[in-house]
């Protein structure tokens, strides 16, 4: 059995042919989907999708780097979502300093800050994106105590001395299928030294293909790649990969149920 613990299905790449990515993630043995909001106008379809098929979940946020201000978002908007059994965590969230260079980044920080409230609220998880802002990151994590509740820190690409710091606090870290391609061996070192029950795989699909799809549409299925590599990094095999994996998904999500 595998997960994708992070995906984002109703992109249109991937939801105008969704039946035929759900069959594939089937036949690959992908067993389950996290699918993740991004923006405050594509919620509503990420929990309709998850109502629709029993093996994709939902989770609802706003990316840091969407830079939408007159979005009027609040703890009430997220809360309203998790009131769906199907909403499992709140999320993506966190703090992208690559993609936004405001002299003034606090409109950020608030937004982070709101999505930490509404998990502890909800007793959801969190799912955290950073880039370029770790100490950050986890500085607020710390202050507004996102540690009551747990977190994933998806796509993770930061180097092994923050991996541990992640760990320290309980945070489980998720790895894509960066993992698979040739310069990233910083995510390399991180994906052997996670501890096999603090880990999670992701696709991030419709981004970020593994090797041997480099550069082509991804998709939930491909998840198996991103498992078989870290496997061979770990010198395990795939199936006991993928247990625990799936494991650590239902642990930390503990309202998603099988």
């Amino acid at each position: 059995m595998l997960v994708d613990s992070h995906c984002h299905l109703n992109f249109e790449q991937l939801y105008s042919n969704l039946d035929h990515f759900l069959s594939e993630m089937k036949e690959n043995s992908v067993d389950y989907a996290l699918c993740v909001g991004t923006r405050p106008d594509n919620l509503e379809l990420i929990v309709e999708i998850a109502k629709k098929y029993s093996n994709i979940f939902a989770s609802v946020g706003i990316h840091p780097d969407e830079k939408i201000l007159e979005c009027n978002l609040t703890e009430d908007l997220l809360l309203n979502y998790t009131k769906n059994p199907k909403v499992i965590a709140i999320g993506e969230t966190g703090l992208d300093y690559y993609n936004c260079h405001d002299a003034d980044m606090s409109w950020q920080h608030d937004r982070f800050i709101l999505h930490i409230e509404a998990a502890k609220k909800a007793k959801l998880p969190l799912i955290i994106h950073t880039r370029e802002s770790i100490k950050d990151t986890l500085g607020i994590m710390k202050k507004y105590d996102a540690m009551s509740v747990g977190a994933v820190m998806h796509c993770f690409t930061e180097n092994l001395e923050n991996a541990k710091k992640c760990l320290d606090l309980g945070f489980y870290i998720s790895i894509s299928g960066i993992v698979t391609f040739k310069n990233a061996s910083i995510v390399q070192e991180v994906a052997k030294y996670v501890p096999l029950d603090m880990l999670l795989i992701e696709t991030d699909s419709p981004f970020l293909a593994p090797v041997p799809f480099r550069g082509k549409l991804n998709n939930p299925a491909l998840v198996k790649y991103t498992a078989q590599y870290i496997a061979d990094l770990k010198g395990i095999s795939v199936k006991s990969l993928g247990e625990a994996t799936s494991e650590n998904f239902f642990k930390l999500f503990k309202k998603a149920f099988r």
